[in-house]
Order: C-alpha cells, then structure tokens, then sequence
C-alpha cells in the first residue's frame, strides 16, 4: 500500500477534524472557558484522532498486503474473491461483489474456450483418423504397382503420414497420460519400426543406417518415442549432406540409458543450439531450407518432459547427435 496515496485519500478528514478543532476553540474562547481548558479540548480531540487514524491505517495495510499475499500465490489470481473472507466495511463489500462477478466471467469464459479447444482436438484426432485411411490405401497400391514413380510416391506419402502424425501428437501433447501405456521394451524393436516407418524416404535419399550395441531395455511408451525418433530422422533426412548416415547406439550412465541418434548432416549453429526446442524457431538452417516450421523438436521435447524422457541435442562440423536418455527403475528391474 503507498502511504503518501493514502494519506492523500484521508486529507479531507484531517482538513475536516482541524476545522472542527478550531470552531471549537474560537466558541469555547467566545463562551469564556479559559485558554488552559480550550488547549486540553484541542489536546485531547487532536491525540483521539491520530490514535485512530494510525489504527485505522496499521490495521488497513494489514489486510490489502494479506490480500496481496494471497493472490501473489495463486496460480488463476482471479479466484481471489473465493479466498477472501466477507468484508465488513460497506464501500469493501462493494468490491467483493465485483470481484465476484469479475470470477463468475472469467470462469464462464474459459469454460467455453477450454470447450473449444476440446471441440477442435477431438476433430483434429478424427480428420487424422480419417486421412490415414486413404494414405493407406494409397501405400497399398502403389506397393502392389512397383516402379520408379510409384517409389517417389511412396515417399511423397511417408512424408504425408509423419506429418498427419505430428498433428495428432500435438493435438494430445497437453493430455498425453490419456494416451500412454508405460511397459517394458526393447530400445531395437522402436528404432528398428521408426526406421521402417522411413523406409522409402531413406532409400531415396540414400541414407546409410548404422546400428551400434541397440540392446537395452528400458521402461516408457513405444509409440510415443517411436513418434519422436520419426522426427528426429526426417530432421537427419531433412539437413543432410551428399553421403548422409544415421548411426544408433545405446551407453548405460549410472542410473540412465541413453540413445544416440547420430547423424553427419550440415549440423546447427552454435548459436541457434540454445533455441532450437523452442516453438517455430527454424535457425539458421530454417531459413535456408525453407521448408521447416519450428514445430518437430518443439514437440519432441514437449513429449519428451511428458515422459520423463530426457533431450539434447550436440552439434559440431560432423554432423548432430540427438540424445534420449531413459531412467532406469531399479525397483521395476529386480522386480
């Protein structure tokens, strides 16, 4: 509370009591009291009112820094009124039915927003659903008419599927404990399927695969870190050099297994390594390539903090090394 402010505020009282206080005096003074009664008169009036005013004041800091307390640690500071206790001074009882009907607003509008954004996710999930179906079939046809076109075409369309895919998994990131099953798995078995899902893309690319000592075991949600080694590769794929290679490894750290995705493309700049799981960054390389929009490591990052995955990126002149790193759950292991 700003006390110049308030005693601002209370400048009409005190003008109003020294007026008083004077009338009082000059009538006593005309009505021939003594001067040694009309000062204690004065005295006593004057000591009454600083003593209540400094009351008044101590007590009314108080309560607005408790007020101010409060709502400094709420989360959705607009449910202070839900907090407070019913005031008891009239002119405050007026601000508790604002800041009551202040809430009631708030609460009806994100209750229609968060229904929103639920319409517009669920719709989401079903176009992806259903756009899946002629992507399919799609894959079907042309694996069944083999030839050099009905390859670019099937690439065209795995480029197509991690796309729909993206959008689905972004669509859940904010709700992603709906949609995960946690089980054993084996780290091979999930590199091996997000290589397959990229099977035409990396052979029309030539990409050579390396396979390094992939035989830990760890607990989490395949299909969710299957998603984001999808990612990863298409980054691999997308910022590659004329002989590109992926190499996939596994090292065991203390309580940690990690996997490395290492590829030799163009690599990213030091200075755009900080920023790079930030959304709709693109960097320097963004910008030259054009085509990025910022949201694949966003989101792998994203789903990895969801997971309990942890993510880094490593970049130099040989290329860059995504790292996911996996707790290991002793009481899950010996059990």
């Amino acid at each position: 509370m700003n006390w110049k402010r308030y005693m601002k505020n209370l400048m009409p009282a005190m003008l109003i009591n020294l007026a008083g206080m004077v009338a009082l005096a000059l009538f006593l003074l005309a009505s021939g009291s003594s001067i040694d009664t009309v000062v204690f008169i004065v005295v006593i009036w004057l000591l009454v009112f600083v003593i209540y005013m400094v009351v008044s004041c101590y007590g009314r800091k108080r309560y607005l820094d408790k007020l101010l307390d409060i709502t400094d640690q709420l989360e959705e500071a607009y449910l202070i009124a839900d907090l407070m206790k019913e005031p008891e001074r009239a002119d405050d009882e007026v601000f508790y039915q604002i800041l009551k009907l202040a809430e009631k607003s708030m609460l009806e509008n994100i209750s229609a927003v968060m229904q929103e954004r639920r319409d517009y996710r669920d719709y989401i999930e079903q176009w992806v659903h259903e756009v899946k179906t002629p992507i399919t079939a799609m894959k079907l046809l042309c694996e069944n008419h083999p030839s050099e076109f009905s390859r670019a075409i099937l690439t065209e369309l795995e480029k197509v599927d991690r796309f729909t895919e993206q959008t689905l998994y972004y669509a859940r990131s904010e709700h992603t404990q709906k949609d995960y099953a946690i089980r054993e798995i084996q780290l091979s078995d999930v590199v091996h399927g997000a290589i397959a899902d990229n099977k035409y893309l990396l052979r029309q690319n030539d990409v050579s695969i390396e396979m390094e000592m992939v035989t830990d075991t760890v607990y989490t949600d395949d299909k969710w870190v299957r998603f984001i080694l999808n990612q990863l590769i298409g980054n691999s794929i997308k910022y590659r050099t004329e002989k590109p290679r992926l190499t996939f490894y596994t090292e065991q750290q203390s309580n940690q297994v990690l996997l490395f995705i290492k590829d030799n493309g163009i690599g990213i700049a030091e200075a755009d390594l900080p920023r790079v799981f930030e959304k709709g960054f693109t960097g320097q390389n963004g910008r030259n390539i054009q085509n990025s929009t910022g949201i694949g490591l966003y989101l792998c990052k994203r789903l990895c903090d969801k997971l309990g995955i942890g993510l880094s990126l490593h970049s130099g002149n040989n290329g860059t090394t995504a790292i996911l790193s996996f707790h290991i759950n002793h009481f899950l292991v010996q059990g």
